[in-house]
């Protein structure tokens, strides 16, 4: 069993973050109104960044360290990078 700790970014913008060991279910269960209550009201979601954890524990640590991390900083795991606001 393979856990996964991912960041979804909902329709809305916004981003979530959460840990799953199975991400199709995962995803489709957000997408269908049945995942995390904050992304219910914001579907559709996408998948827009996973990274693979050796166990649950160490993605629960995982997703607590990406939950602290700015926007900006979510992001560019995601691979977006943003144009600087002063060139």
């Amino acid at each position: 069993m393979s856990w996964h700790c991912y960041l979804l970014e909902c329709a809305d913008g916004t981003l979530y973050c959460g840990i799953t060991n199975d991400l199709d279910r995962r995803l489709a269960a957000h997408n269908s109104g049945e995942g995390a209550k904050y992304t219910r009201s914001r579907a559709p979601v996408r998948l827009a960044y996973s990274e693979p954890c050796a166990d649950r524990s160490s993605a629960l640590k995982r997703e607590a360290q990406v939950k602290r991390l700015k926007r900006d900083d979510k992001l560019a795991l995601c691979g977006v990078t943003r144009p600087s606001e002063n060139p």
